[in-house]
């Protein structure tokens, strides 16, 4: 008879190490943080700043972080579903709509940090390659970021990269190359020049590979064009002014890119009265039935089943009369 040897035993439980609650849920890469939050030593206590970008699938989140010991600090935020502000009330998640945001978080960072008049960055999106850094001649340093893209795939082309372009038109100091952009080609031979067509990313972000798919799907699917655009058409928004709509958001956004509260309506308050809800907006009130304690759960069960004996004996004392009737 072979002997098996007991692989996970009493030792190996022991060394055993729990993983951070967030890595086991997957839903950050701790050996990537570590690398963006790590400071210099002769830095002490200068906050070393994220743009950390997630994508959902309604909107593009964006938001200036430096962390401390106490947890991660919010300098400020900016997500795609604002651009409704700037005239854009449609198409959220598109690369368009991510290179917009990254802009507008851009400008929106700048301005709170007092840097906006010294880092205009580009005037007008021309996706050519641009770095603040190598530009800067006064006596201040730009603004510099490092991109946190989380768990997202950084494939050429991604999404993400749209919204790194925006916030570096914008004037933002983020350390890239244009390695992940679309126009990218690689060197045919070692040693050779990159190829970089900027005028293909342009169009990304100008919106010009939606407008043609537009025009695509109404000429070959008029059905599944309203349905896949039912919200273009709802605002009037034709494929041919989709350029012009984020020419002028980018405009927008440079004019005032400052965050403006919604104004805030009626609060309606709500008053208990046993089990009936009183809305103090004058709307029908409503039942909803109060949390018994443990002692008054109890004492229904008890009370259910006083009354059911109760019924058994009445139903039982019944039988006997009606027996009785009969002899």
């Amino acid at each position: 008879m072979a002997i098996v040897k007991v692989q996970k035993n009493k030792a190996y439980y022991k060394r055993l190490q729990t993983k951070y609650r967030r890595r086991r849920e997957g839903k950050t890469d701790y050996g990537a943080r570590r690398k963006m939050v790590k400071q210099d030593k002769n830095k002490y206590n200068t906050p070393k700043y994220r743009l950390v970008v997630r994508i959902t699938n309604t909107r593009i989140i964006t938001q200036v972080v430096f962390s401390t010991i106490q947890g991660d600090r919010v300098l400020t935020q900016a997500t795609s579903t604002e651009l409704e502000k700037f005239g854009v009330p449609v198409g959220f998640t598109n690369y368009a709509a991510c290179y917009a945001t990254g802009l507008l978080i851009a400008r929106r960072a700048l301005d709170k940090v007092g840097l906006a008049d010294e880092f205009t960055g580009v005037e007008e999106a021309t996706a050519e390659e641009y770095h603040v850094e190598e530009e800067s001649t006064g006596d201040r340093r730009p603004f510099k970021v490092i991109l946190d893209v989380g768990l997202i795939r950084t494939g050429p082309g991604s999404r993400v990269f749209g919204v790194l372009k925006g916030a570096v038109d914008g004037g933002l100091h983020i350390p890239h190359s244009v390695k992940k952009f679309p126009g990218y080609s690689e060197p045919e031979e070692r040693g050779m020049d990159y190829q970089y067509d900027a005028d293909a990313h342009r169009e990304r972000i100008m919106g010009v590979h939606v407008q043609e798919y537009m025009e695509m799907l109404q000429e070959e699917d008029p059905e599944r064009f309203k349905v896949q655009f039912a919200k273009f058409i709802e605002n009037d928004i034709e494929a041919d002014g989709i350029e012009d709509m984020y020419k002028e958001c980018h405009e927008k956004i440079r004019e005032s890119p400052k965050f403006e509260k919604d104004e805030r309506t009626v609060v309606v308050t709500h008053k208990v009265n046993g089990n009936k809800v009183i809305p103090s907006d004058g709307s029908t009130p409503y039942t909803r039935c109060v949390k018994r304690s443990n002692k008054q759960r109890k004492d229904r069960v008890q009370q259910k089943i006083q009354s059911a004996r109760e019924r058994m004996l009445a139903a039982a004392n019944a039988d006997e009369d009606e027996g009785e009737d009969e002899e």
